[in-house]
């Protein structure tokens, strides 16, 4: 049973991490579908048990917006990414999509950041693509990102995993800082 002190914590840590990215990162790092950043509590098995930002973050008149609160069960996609990384790592506990660009992967990659590809077309039938997508990235070690170059009705995607959530927002922010010279920003 995990206590109400450390579920506070964990929305603390959170929020924290979700004002560096109000206050540093590039809205060009948003998706169409919007961004999210999660946190799990530690041992966490279902997306109830997953802290996120209820209707997720989106760029609004040029800046990041959450649109809604800090709580559980706030995402369930992102969720399932935190998740399944932390069937691999328990350690890995946070996870936030951003934009995909081949830019912001060429970024990454001279970031030293490591990066992990799957492919849709090779998902087995009956699963959920988050599920084996992170899962197949994560077999020998859990990746700083998971690109996903979407599928049709799918938005291409990149998921950045960490500890916690100040290192997913500090990695994002060291690509907002790098987007401002390219073609992104």
């Amino acid at each position: 049973m995990v206590s109400e002190e450390e579920q506070e914590g964990i929305v603390r840590e959170l929020n924290h991490a979700l004002s560096l990215l109000v206050e540093h990162m590039d809205p060009a790092l948003i998706p169409e579908v919007g961004s999210n950043i999660v946190y799990a509590l530690p041992g966490a098995t279902e997306p109830g048990q997953v802290a996120g930002v209820f209707g997720r973050i989106v760029s609004l008149k040029g800046r990041v917006h959450p649109v809604g609160e800090v709580g559980f069960g706030a995402s369930d996609h992102i969720a399932r990414v935190a998740l399944t990384a932390m069937r691999f790592e328990p350690t890995v506990r946070s996870a936030a999509n951003i934009r995909f660009s081949e830019e912001t992967v060429e970024l990454q990659k001279s970031l030293l950041f490591e990066v992990c590809e799957f492919d849709r077309t090779k998902e087995p039938p009956g699963v959920k693509t988050m599920d084996w997508g992170v899962a197949f990235c994560c077999r020998e070690g859990v990746p700083d990102a998971i690109v996903d170059r979407g599928a049709i009705g799918k938005e291409p995607m990149i998921r950045i995993l960490g500890e916690d959530p100040e290192q997913v927002a500090r990695n994002i922010i060291k690509l907002s800082g790098r987007i401002k010279n390219t073609t992104l920003g």
